[in-house]
């Protein structure tokens, strides 16, 4: 009996802990954006005086290689250029461009692959919280857009649907109302910013967004994550009344 009392702790403990170190290694903050991070302190640094352009590199090249990764070679290029030339304005105005690329990115991403729901609504956030560094200088141009565009990312939450839990709170989706909202987002903000094209060529997918480990199975609002649980405490119910029956006979 002791030994099943051991072992029943011993898997509980381990259920326990599963959450905390998945977490850990999956995606972080859904609710924000590495780059866009980066871009608001490199604004700080640059809004010093004299701007600290040593600084603003040094938070840059956190970021580089995830950006030529995904958007090719050239955008970072323009922005060390702009940096080595302690332009602070060019600076600027390129990052902005760069944001805007990188929300057209996550909105194609969540596009490719609609049906994942897990993944989109985490792109969504990811690219929400884009939007969001960039959001005070639209409003300051045009309150009204920032408002409709933060409206559009709503809208496009809600088109994503809900898969529910275990069927309960389940919403259908809607692939074309995803697909407006979208547009409507990258036409206004290709317009505010005076972008030629949102077209950001080829770039390699993270393991965030392709391939089979990119599904964050600590989400129990599907339905196959609840599998391992019901397992365990399926064994651990088991072991228990094992336990309790060798005691009685």
């Amino acid at each position: 009996m002791k030994r099943a009392i051991f072992f029943c702790f011993s898997l509980i403990l381990i259920l326990s802990s599963i959450p905390l170190s998945a977490s850990a290694y999956s995606y972080g903050d859904p609710n924000e954006e590495k780059v866009a991070e980066v871009y608001k302190d490199m604004q700080l640094k640059l809004d010093e005086n004299p701007p600290n352009f040593s600084a603003a590199k040094s938070l840059f090249g956190t970021v580089k290689e995830e950006i030529d990764m995904h958007m090719g070679t050239e955008p970072g290029e323009v922005i060390m250029e702009s940096l080595n030339d302690e332009d602070k304005e060019a600076t600027i105005e390129n990052m902005e461009k760069l944001l805007v690329l990188n929300i057209a990115r996550r909105l194609e991403s969540i596009e490719n692959n609609f049906a994942e729901y897990d993944n989109s609504k985490k792109l969504l956030a990811k690219g929400f919280a884009t939007y969001q560094a960039l959001s005070p200088k639209v409003e300051a141009q045009n309150a009204e857009v920032d408002q409709q565009i933060k409206a559009d990312f709503d809208a496009a939450l809600e088109a994503l649907g809900n898969p529910g839990l275990f069927g309960v709170g389940k919403k259908p989706s809607d692939i074309e109302a995803f697909k407006m909202k979208k547009e409507e987002i990258l036409a206004a903000l290709q317009k505010e910013f005076n972008i030629a094209s949102l077209e950001v060529g080829h770039f390699t997918e993270t393991a965030e967004e392709k391939g089979p480990g990119k599904k964050d199975w600590t989400d129990l609002s599907n339905i196959r994550n609840w599998i391992p649980i019901i397992i365990i405490v399926g064994v651990i119910a088991t072991v228990v009344a094992i336990g309790i029956k060798r005691r009685r006979s």
